[in-house]
Protein backbone atom coordinates (compact mmCIF):
# COMPACT_ATOMS: atom_id res chain seq x y z
CA UNK A 1 0.00 0.00 0.00
CA UNK A 2 1.56 3.06 -0.79
CA UNK A 3 1.11 6.35 1.30
CA UNK A 4 2.13 9.78 0.80
CA UNK A 5 -0.28 10.24 -2.40
CA UNK A 6 -1.85 13.79 -2.51
CA UNK A 7 -4.62 14.93 -4.91
CA UNK A 8 -6.18 17.96 -5.73
CA UNK A 9 -9.94 17.84 -6.47
CA UNK A 10 -11.60 21.18 -7.52
CA UNK A 11 -14.76 22.10 -9.41
CA UNK A 12 -16.03 25.67 -10.51
CA UNK A 13 -19.95 24.50 -11.93
CA UNK A 14 -23.02 23.55 -10.82
CA UNK A 15 -23.25 22.73 -7.10
CA UNK A 16 -19.69 22.74 -6.47
CA UNK A 17 -19.78 21.11 -3.20
CA UNK A 18 -21.64 18.01 -4.38
CA UNK A 19 -19.47 17.15 -6.98
CA UNK A 20 -16.42 17.17 -4.84
CA UNK A 21 -18.69 14.82 -2.16
CA UNK A 22 -19.30 12.57 -5.19
CA UNK A 23 -15.40 12.85 -6.28
CA UNK A 24 -14.20 11.26 -2.80
CA UNK A 25 -17.27 8.80 -2.94
CA UNK A 26 -15.51 7.60 -6.10
CA UNK A 27 -11.94 8.15 -5.01
CA UNK A 28 -12.85 6.12 -2.07
CA UNK A 29 -14.38 3.15 -3.73
CA UNK A 30 -12.08 2.76 -6.48
CA UNK A 31 -8.76 4.63 -5.17
CA UNK A 32 -7.96 3.38 -1.92
CA UNK A 33 -8.67 4.64 1.70
CA UNK A 34 -8.98 8.78 2.21
CA UNK A 35 -6.08 9.61 4.82
CA UNK A 36 -6.49 13.29 5.16
CA UNK A 37 -8.26 16.03 3.82
CA UNK A 38 -8.25 18.96 4.06
CA UNK A 39 -10.87 22.08 4.64
CA UNK A 40 -12.68 23.54 1.56
CA UNK A 41 -11.18 26.44 0.22
CA UNK A 42 -12.56 29.42 -2.23
CA UNK A 43 -10.13 30.46 -5.10
CA UNK A 44 -10.26 32.91 -7.82
CA UNK A 45 -9.74 30.78 -11.27
CA UNK A 46 -6.12 30.72 -12.04
CA UNK A 47 -4.77 30.87 -15.61
CA UNK A 48 -8.37 32.04 -17.37
CA UNK A 49 -9.63 34.10 -14.78
CA UNK A 50 -12.88 35.20 -16.48
CA UNK A 51 -14.90 31.97 -15.07
CA UNK A 52 -16.35 31.75 -11.65
CA UNK A 53 -13.99 30.90 -8.48
CA UNK A 54 -13.25 27.18 -7.77
CA UNK A 55 -13.96 25.02 -4.46
CA UNK A 56 -10.76 22.95 -3.96
CA UNK A 57 -9.61 20.46 -1.40
CA UNK A 58 -6.68 18.47 -1.45
CA UNK A 59 -6.82 14.74 0.63
CA UNK A 60 -4.32 12.24 1.00
CA UNK A 61 -5.14 8.54 0.12
CA UNK A 62 -3.57 5.18 0.60
CA UNK A 63 -3.46 2.74 -2.64
CA UNK A 64 -2.21 -0.03 -4.50
CA UNK A 65 -2.61 1.63 -8.08
CA UNK A 66 0.07 2.41 -9.92
CA UNK A 67 0.86 6.21 -10.83
CA UNK A 68 -0.38 5.91 -14.30
CA UNK A 69 -3.28 3.09 -13.45
CA UNK A 70 -3.64 6.47 -10.57
CA UNK A 71 -3.93 9.18 -13.46
CA UNK A 72 -6.35 6.94 -15.76
CA UNK A 73 -9.00 6.00 -12.66
CA UNK A 74 -8.84 9.76 -11.94
CA UNK A 75 -9.76 10.87 -15.75
CA UNK A 76 -12.41 8.44 -15.80
CA UNK A 77 -14.11 9.54 -12.84
CA UNK A 78 -14.08 12.90 -13.95
CA UNK A 79 -15.75 11.70 -16.68
CA UNK A 80 -18.59 10.21 -14.92
CA UNK A 81 -18.69 13.42 -12.81
CA UNK A 82 -19.18 15.30 -15.97
CA UNK A 83 -15.66 16.66 -16.78
CA UNK A 84 -15.68 17.77 -20.37
CA UNK A 85 -12.39 19.16 -21.40
CA UNK A 86 -12.51 21.33 -24.55
CA UNK A 87 -10.02 24.42 -24.07
CA UNK A 88 -7.35 24.46 -21.26
CA UNK A 89 -8.53 26.25 -17.82
CA UNK A 90 -12.49 26.27 -18.98
CA UNK A 91 -14.99 25.62 -16.21
CA UNK A 92 -15.41 22.36 -14.68
CA UNK A 93 -17.42 20.65 -12.88
CA UNK A 94 -14.27 18.63 -11.53
CA UNK A 95 -10.83 18.53 -11.99
CA UNK A 96 -8.73 16.15 -10.07
CA UNK A 97 -4.93 15.59 -10.08
CA UNK A 98 -2.45 14.05 -8.71
CA UNK A 99 -0.21 16.47 -6.48
CA UNK A 100 2.86 14.18 -5.16
CA UNK A 101 2.81 10.14 -5.48
CA UNK A 102 5.21 9.70 -2.40
CA UNK A 103 8.63 10.46 -3.49
CA UNK A 104 7.99 9.40 -7.45
CA UNK A 105 9.47 11.45 -9.76
CA UNK A 106 7.62 10.61 -13.27
CA UNK A 107 7.57 12.11 -16.64
CA UNK A 108 5.42 10.42 -19.46
CA UNK A 109 3.62 12.49 -22.16
CA UNK A 110 -0.09 11.31 -19.87
CA UNK A 111 1.28 11.92 -16.29
CA UNK A 112 4.26 14.20 -14.68
CA UNK A 113 4.82 14.08 -11.19
CA UNK A 114 5.30 15.87 -8.90
CA UNK A 115 2.65 17.78 -10.54
CA UNK A 116 4.48 20.82 -12.21
CA UNK A 117 2.68 23.57 -11.79
CA UNK A 118 2.17 22.24 -7.93
CA UNK A 119 4.71 24.92 -6.48
CA UNK A 120 2.98 28.28 -8.50
CA UNK A 121 -0.50 27.68 -7.55
CA UNK A 122 -1.57 29.05 -3.43
CA UNK A 123 -4.82 27.47 -4.14
CA UNK A 124 -2.84 24.37 -4.27
CA UNK A 125 -0.33 25.10 -1.52
CA UNK A 126 -2.24 26.30 0.73
CA UNK A 127 -4.79 23.01 1.47
CA UNK A 128 -1.76 21.04 1.20
CA UNK A 129 0.29 23.04 3.69
CA UNK A 130 -2.83 22.13 6.23
CA UNK A 131 -2.28 17.81 5.80
CA UNK A 132 1.02 17.53 5.14
CA UNK A 133 2.83 20.93 5.32
CA UNK A 134 6.78 19.04 5.69
CA UNK A 135 6.08 16.79 2.85
CA UNK A 136 9.14 17.33 0.96
CA UNK A 137 9.40 17.88 -2.78
CA UNK A 138 11.14 15.47 -4.27
CA UNK A 139 12.67 17.61 -7.03
CA UNK A 140 12.69 20.93 -5.31
CA UNK A 141 13.92 19.61 -2.25
CA UNK A 142 11.84 22.11 0.45
CA UNK A 143 8.58 21.42 2.44
CA UNK A 144 5.05 22.53 1.39
CA UNK A 145 5.45 25.48 3.98
CA UNK A 146 8.67 26.50 2.36
CA UNK A 147 6.97 26.19 -1.20
CA UNK A 148 4.03 28.36 -0.24
CA UNK A 149 6.35 30.93 1.57
CA UNK A 150 8.10 31.43 -2.21
CA UNK A 151 4.83 30.78 -4.23
CA UNK A 152 4.54 33.91 -6.70
CA UNK A 153 0.65 33.53 -6.98
CA UNK A 154 -0.92 36.22 -5.23
CA UNK A 155 -4.76 34.86 -5.66
CA UNK A 156 -6.77 34.83 -2.75
CA UNK A 157 -7.57 31.71 -1.40
CA UNK A 158 -10.24 31.81 1.38
CA UNK A 159 -11.36 29.10 3.94
CA UNK A 160 -14.95 28.25 3.36
CA UNK A 161 -16.80 28.35 6.79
Amino acid sequence: MMNGIYLLSGSNLGNRMAWLEQALTAIEKRVGKIKAQSSLYETAAWGKEDQPSFLNQVVEVSTELTPLELISTLLSIEKELERTREEAWAPRTLDLDILYYGNHVVSTPGLTLPHPRLHLRRFTLVPLCEIAPLFVHPVLKKNNLQLLAECPDQLQVNLLE
